[in-house]
């Protein structure tokens, strides 16, 4: 590409910087033209025109992407800037909970659901009775495919894998398509039944291994967080079932010998609090931390501002503790959305 002089700014289409953002943001045309309702040879032609005003190629394939040129990622971070205050004073929030007939869309495993759905359907009364919710079931321990696709709103739960990713591309400069916020902090228990000849005396690492087990696993995978913090201490325990819900798994243990692992939190929502009983493991497991996750293209949208307030609130609120008011990455430790 020619280092032709650039045209006036006069002159030159804010709409291809849009354009130019998009695609800096997905590294892809044809994501950048689903997300800004364009065909795939518009956000193309947008992009030569800009490449001729700046005399810059920009961005260029890079396997199934595109990767930016030196000048794009050091001028992307002020376009992105510019235009969310140009949005702000054009646009500002206008987002009236009381006259809104939203549908949102939430992905989160049953044990979130049941500590955090009521206060929120509460909150809905009082402040939106005209918005509505879906929850999903939550089946990955990665639901960026889910909301990219427009799936789900938002997502809820513990991502280790997407959080450390997310943390090394921001160390590296590379684009962030989502954005996330810590909820709530929890913590695992070792649970069985009332009767159970375990149920007398806190559990021993031997008894422990020793005995049959039932895990808790969204995704089907037979290997959870527990497995893997016995396999650090060379020892490991006997799979017997596997259930993808935690209020199944409550209920089978209730009526079987097998020990299963629940956040100490669910227990008291399951109505069978009063048949089990709950161990400490006897092993090293860390807190439980659980996200909201989103992607990017929702974060200055004013409902779904409207709606992170409330997520917050509402888990602040059933678990009595402060939270955090930004996304800040957190260490990986073991949660309540993996297999366990």
């Amino acid at each position: 590409m020619s280092s032709a002089i650039p045209h006036s700014f006069r002159t030159l289409d804010l709409n291809l910087l849009r354009v130019f953002d998009e695609v800096m943001a997905e590294r892809s045309l044809t994501r950048a033209a689903h997300n800004l309702a364009l065909t795939q040879p518009a956000v193309s032609n947008a992009l030569r025109r800009l490449r001729e005003a700046l005399g810059d190629e920009l961005v260029r394939r890079h396997g199934h992407g595109i990767e930016p040129t030196p000048r794009a990622l050091a001028l992307w971070p002020s376009v992105r800037e510019a235009l969310r205050q140009l949005q702000a004073a054009i646009v500002p929030s206008a987002f009236v909970p009381q006259q809104a007939n939203s549908t949102f869309v939430l992905a989160m495993a049953d044990a979130t659901a049941a500590e955090l759905m009521g206060g929120l359907a509460r909150e809905l009364e009082l402040q939106a009775p005209g918005v509505s919710l879906r929850v999903l079931p939550l089946t990955t321990r990665d639901p960026r495919k889910l909301l990219s696709e427009d799936s789900a709103d938002i997502a809820l739960g513990y991502f280790p894998a997407v959080l450390a990713d997310l943390t090394a591309r921001a160390q590296s400069g590379e684009a962030i398509p989502f954005e996330h916020q810590r909820l709530y902090s929890g913590e695992y228990v070792c649970v069985m039944r009332k009767g159970h000849p375990l149920a007398k005396r806190p559990i021993s690492l031997q008894a422990y291994c020793a005995a049959r087990h039932l895990l808790v696993s969204f995704s089907g995978r037979a290997y959870g967080f527990v497995d893997e913090a016995l396999a650090a201490i060379g020892q490991q325990r006997r799979i017997v079932l596997t259930v993808n819900q935690f209020f199944t798994a409550g209920r089978v243990v209730v009526n079987s010998d097998l020990l299963t692992v629940l956040p100490r939190h669910f227990v008291p929502t399951t109505g069978m609090a009063h048949e089990l009983v709950l161990h400490d493991l006897p092993f090293d497991v860390p807190p439980v931390q659980v996200h909201a996750l989103w992607h990017r293209k929702r974060h200055q949208d004013s409902p779904h501002q409207w709606l992170r307030t409330q997520l917050q609130q509402v888990a602040r609120q059933a678990f009595d503790c402060d939270m955090p008011t930004a996304h800040v990455p957190d260490n990986v430790i073991p949660a309540n959305d993996i297999p366990t």
